[in-house]
């Protein structure tokens, strides 16, 4: 493989997170400017700036940055394990499945014991859907098999929630989850981001140090191990990783699609398509994705803002297609 660099690409992806970050800091229904967005930081404007910079935009930025990097350093990594170029989180069940633990939870009121369930329940069911995802690679199953295997998951998964919300006794509490369910980083504080972001941090942690043992496993599981790559080692850091960083975000944000598939497939020809090169550019372009659509849904003139999980829906269905239809062409 050719040893292209990822710096390069990550100091471009790393400017563009810190020029989004600032803009939509500025952006919403009050406007600010730019002076007034740092007074609001370092607590030196205004009250009314200090509470819309400090209690409202900047969680939503926190979580734009730790979801965005959660999906994409997912994405790239489960590809690079799976050898498949269609893995994603939302694609194969994980997110649908740690949206399920989530609602259990919800549904079951384990949230007034401790607040640390939420994520722990939707950490669980993600690592049990990624186990099964990747015991049928291990049985030799065909790309079309594993995608079928992720939409049977999303498929049980949305029906179990379903029956959650058709038993539930609070008409209230049924549009509360059915609005989480549809994924959104708005009207976040800071204490959803606290709960989620070691998880989040300690998942890109273990992705990420599985990077060089990706670039290997290119060359097929045989030649990996014949190189010295602990397999089992590094199966265990990008499942480990996907449950933690994956379950954590959608505890709190909700479900939000294709953001794995697309940025990896965007990126991975600035890398000269190594996997483990790729791990760090899809997490910072994952943010950038997340932020930018965030901030567009804020600009456009609805009167109702739009959801965050429905618009990467939009956007990746088309692109999930495409890929599809491509890779169906090459193999006529």
């Amino acid at each position: 493989m050719e040893q292209r660099p990822a710096l390069p690409v990550s100091l471009i992806l790393l400017a563009m997170l810190v020029t989004l970050s600032i803009a939509s800091l500025m952006f919403g229904y009050a406007p600010l400017t730019l002076g007034e967005v740092i007074g609001g930081l370092l607590g030196t404007g205004p009250e009314e700036h200090q509470l819309i910079v400090q209690q409202i935009r900047l969680p939503r930025v926190v979580l734009a940055w730790l979801l965005g990097m959660a999906l994409g350093a997912s994405g790239a990594a489960l590809q690079g394990l799976l050898r498949n170029p269609l893995a994603e989180p939302g694609l194969l069940g994980i997110s649908a499945s740690a949206g399920l633990g989530a609602v259990l939870t919800l549904y079951f009121g384990v949230t007034a014991v401790s607040l640390w369930a939420l994520p722990a329940s939707a950490m669980a069911f993600a690592l049990v859907a990624t186990l099964a995802l990747y015991a049928l690679t291990r049985a030799g199953s065909s790309n079309l098999t594993l995608i079928l295997a992720g939409v049977a998951l999303s498929s049980l998964a949305g029906a179990l929630t379903s029956l959650a919300l058709n038993l539930a006794p609070n008409p209230a509490d049924v549009q509360d989850i059915v609005l989480w369910l549809l994924g959104s980083i708005s009207d976040r504080s800071f204490a959803d981001v606290q709960l989620c972001l070691p998880f989040v941090l300690i998942g890109l942690a273990l992705l990420l140090a599985g990077g060089r043992a990706l670039d290997v496993l290119a060359l097929g599981e045989a030649e990996a191990s014949s190189l010295g790559v602990n397999l089992p080692r590094l199966r265990g850091l990008i499942i480990t990783g996907t449950a933690l960083s994956v379950g954590a975000c959608v505890s709190v944000t909700g479900a939000i699609g294709f953001v794995g598939l697309v940025v990896p497939h965007m990126l991975r020809r600035f890398v000269a398509y190594r996997p483990g090169a790729l791990l760090l550019p899809s997490a910072l372009g994952g943010a950038v994705l997340v932020l930018a659509a965030d901030i567009t849904l804020r600009l456009i003139g609805t009167p109702k803002e739009l959801m965050l999980g429905v618009v990467t829906a939009l956007v990746g269905a088309p692109f999930f297609l495409a890929l599809v239809l491509r890779a169906r062409r090459d193999m006529l």
